[in-house]
C-alpha cells in the first residue's frame, strides 16, 4: 500500500485506525481531537513513527466514518496517516467535515499536491529534512498554496536538519503561512538543544514536542 495513489472507491477508505484523544502537535496541540488515521504512505522516513499504518487497514465507508466520530464530544478532528492524500476519496470526506461544521486538520507529507483540498481545512505539511531520506520529495510547488489557515513542520534530528531548515525560511509562502513549527525527532535531538539552536539564530518560528508521546509513552497506539 504504498508508492502509488490507493485504489478504492469513490466513497470508501482504507482507515488504520480512528480514535480520540488530545492533540499533540500543531498550534491546537492540547485540544480534545478526533483522528482519522488513513492506511498506506507513498514515504519511508528513517524516523517514522506510524510505520503500522503502512499497510493495516479496513476498508470503510465515508458515512460509516461520519457515523463513528459522531460518537465523540468533540468538534476538532485531523485525518492523517500514513499519507492519507494517497486515496482520493480523502478529498470528499475533508469537505463533508467541513460541511458538518467540524474544524478539521489534514496532516500531509507535502510530497503530494495540496491545491486541490478544500480551502476550510487547515493544511499542517511537512518540509522534509535530510536526515528523513525523503527530502528528495519535498514538493516544493505546495508553497506557494499556504494560507494563513496553514502551517509547515520540519522534524529535526541534527544540526544539518537545523541549518537546512533555516535556509528554507525565504520567500513569501513564510509570511503567508499560519506558523512554522521545529519539532525534535523524539528520543534523537533533545528538545532543549533545538530550543537552544532556535533562540541562538533568533528564528521566528515554534517549537513544538509531541505532548502524547509525553503523556502516555512513545509506543502507545490510539492517542
Amino acid at each position: 500500500m504504498n508508492g502509488t495513489m490507493l485504489q478504492s472507491s469513490t466513497t470508501t477508505l482504507w482507515v488504520n485506525e480512528i480514535f480520540y484523544s488530545i492533540q499533540g502537535e500543531s498550534t491546537f496541540a492540547g485540544k480534545p481531537c478526533i483522528f482519522i488515521r488513513l492506511a498506506g504512505c507513498n514515504l519511508r522516513c528513517t524516523y517514522c513513527d506510524t510505520t503500522y499504518a503502512f499497510s493495516e487497514g479496513v476498508r470503510m465507508g465515508i458515512e460509516e466514518i461520519l457515523n463513528q466520530i459522531r460518537s465523540y464530544p468533540c468538534q476538532l478532528v485531523e485525518v492523517t496517516g500514513g499519507e492519507p492524500l494517497l486515496q482520493h476519496p480523502v478529498l470528499l470526506l475533508l469537505r463533508r467535515l467541513c460541511d458538518l461544521e467540524y474544524t478539521v486538520l489534514l496532516e500531509t507529507s507535502g510530497a503530494l499536491d495540496i491545491a486541490c483540498v478544500d480551502p476550510r481545512v487547515h493544511r499542517i505539511m511537512d518540509l522534509k529534512c535530510p536526515s528523513s531520506g525523503e527530502c528528495h520529495r519535498n514538493r516544493f510547488a505546495n508553497l506557494e498554496h499556504l494560507t494563513a489557515r496553514d502551517e509547515v513542520k520540519f522534524v529535526i534530528g541534527t544540526r544539518e536538519d537545523f541549518e537546512w531548515a533555516q535556509s528554507q525560511l525565504q520567500g513569501s509562502w513564510t509570511q503567508r503561512v499560519g506558523a512554522i513549527l521545529f519539532s525534535p525527532v523524539f528520543g534523537v535531538l533533545e528538545p532543549a538543544q533545538l530550543a537552544a539552536w532556535i533562540l541562538e539564530k533568533g528564528l521566528p518560528v515554534r517549537l513544538q514536542i509531541q505532548l502524547h508521546k509525553f503523556i502516555w509513552g512513545p509506543n502507545v497506539r490510539g492517542v
